[in-house]
């Protein structure tokens, strides 16, 4: 299972995957259900790769940082949310609910993701 933590480019790569996804169905004027289940697939394939990085690297980015965790605890929250309400977008843009909210929702929880992911010592140091 090496192939899970050697890096964080498998795990980036279901992240664009699974964007590139979701604006293609959010954007669409009709319900997109092959896209929709493809979508959900790599929604478990991100939380499969996460999962193996946060268990790898979450006692190193403990140590890094004063001995506290949490941003990285933090940041596997946030992600489970940016997967949520991407799923609740969704769910009520097929129903023809209004987004407005979900999207302003969405977009700072997807910020606040990539501002942590990219803060937390592994992979591309940004921040």
């Amino acid at each position: 299972m090496d192939f899970l933590t050697s890096g964080t480019h498998l795990h980036l790569t279901t992240w664009i995957i699974a964007l590139i996804l979701f604006f293609i169905a959010a954007v669409s004027p009709k319900k997109l259900t092959g896209v929709q289940m493809v979508l959900r697939v790599f929604y478990i394939l991100i939380i499969i790769t996460g999962g193996a990085l946060f268990l790898e690297y979450r006692d190193m980015i403990a140590s890094t940082h004063n001995g506290s965790g949490m941003t990285y605890d933090m940041k596997v929250l946030f992600g489970i949310l940016v997967i949520g309400f991407m799923e609740m977008i969704l769910a009520r843009k097929n129903k023809g609910k209004s987004l407005g909210i979900f999207w302003v929702i969405f977009v700072i929880v997807f910020l606040v993701t990539l501002y942590l992911g990219l803060s937390g010592g592994i992979g591309w140091d940004l921040f």
